[in-house]
């Protein structure tokens, strides 16, 4: 009886380390694992300055700029007027210049041979166009992540009208007729008859040629995502007759279109520390190929984005071609919280490359 206790004692510690080595193994086996020289200190250490996008702030980069930090880069990671702890508000910001104080400031107190990489996200690599502009002798290289790049033959407007096309209808062939399906959309709780009759009366009509499927998925993904656009507040300090001044990402737009991929926390965050941007018109500020034009251009893909899409990141690098595109798989709107080790490395490699 007693060899019998024995014996089961014995095979069911044997079992209980079994399953306790098949966990470990899975957890190891699920964890990813970083690259080997994510620790290793650079020889020639840089001076990365970054930039955030609309309605963020330098709390954005904060996984990114430890890495780089970690590898004996310098980092300044800004906040752009009436952003992250900025205490200038919105409204006092009327010019584009105000705007971009901050950045002015970094770049005429370099020294005289001193450069820096400018590194903009969405729509801060509109920001570091400018300065590509005024300081080319101090822009080592301009990265821009998943970020509005206009050009001296591409001008900003059109980009943007560009990435909104591609928000709200993810193809250009049936704009016209999502554009009325957007205003049922919108105006009325119990749209989905009245969508599927005007586009039926569309498709049947001898001056529209589009494609069925194309036309069935845009509106599926209207159904499903349009209204979360809509979460999206506007401010018009200039009366409502005239265009918005600014503007703050709402909760839905940003869990479904900005962080669709990134860790939640990261998400809860954000949505704490999110402020109005200021709506500038960033073509008063011309750029040139002799200025512009002669710094090293790298585009960082997402190619998971829901706000600037896969295709408008395209039409983008198509129009205005970088010296070099990298792409990062897998990765939504905010790279530096879903792929921060991805963009570190990318970071990392455009640092040793521009020596």
């Amino acid at each position: 009886m007693i060899q019998k206790l024995e014996l089961k004692n014995m095979v069911e510690k044997l079992l209980l380390f079994f399953l306790l080595f098949i966990c470990l193994a899975k957890a190891s086996t699920s964890t990813p694992s970083l690259p080997s020289n994510i620790h290793n200190k650079t020889q020639s250490p840089k001076h990365f300055v970054l930039i955030h996008g609309a309605c963020h702030g330098a709390w954005s980069w904060y996984k990114v700029a430890t890495l780089l930090r970690n590898s004996d880069h310098i980092v300044t990671a800004l906040d752009l007027g009436a952003s992250g702890i900025n205490p200038i508000q919105v409204q006092q910001l009327p010019s584009l210049s105000e705007f971009v104080e901050p950045l002015t400031k970094v770049m005429v107190s370099l020294l005289p041979n001193e450069k820096v990489i400018l590194v903009g996200h969405s729509l801060g690599g509109a920001v570091i166009s400018i300065f590509m502009e005024r300081f080319p002798h101090k822009v080592a290289a301009a990265v821009f992540v998943t970020a509005i790049m206009y050009g001296p033959t591409l001008n900003f407007s059109t980009v943007h009208a560009e990435v909104m096309k591609f928000i709200y209808t993810k193809c250009q062939k049936n704009y016209a007729i999502i554009s009325l399906v957007i205003q049922y959309l919108f105006n009325s709780e119990y749209f989905a008859g009245l969508c599927l009759l005007t586009l039926l009366f569309f498709i049947s009509s001898d001056k529209c040629h589009v494609d069925l499927l194309i036309v069935f998925d845009t509106v599926d993904w209207l159904v499903t995502k349009g209204r979360d656009l809509m979460d999206t507040q506007y401010r018009y300090d200039n009366g409502t007759n005239n265009p918005a001044t600014s503007q703050v990402f709402g909760p839905k737009f940003m869990a479904t279109s900005l962080y669709q991929l990134s860790p939640p926390q990261d998400l809860n965050l954000a949505l704490s520390l999110v402020r109005l941007v200021p709506l500038y018109n960033y073509d008063v500020i011309k750029l040139t190929k002799e200025k512009y034009g002669s710094v090293r251009r790298v585009f960082i893909v997402a190619d998971q984005d829901h706000a600037i899409a896969l295709d408008a990141q395209n039409y983008m690098i198509k129009n205005n071609p970088p010296n070099e595109v990298k792409v990062i798989n897998g990765s939504d709107h905010m790279v530096m919280f879903s792929k921060p080790v991805e963009l570190f490395c990318h970071l990392q490699s455009i640092a040793e490359n521009h020596s």
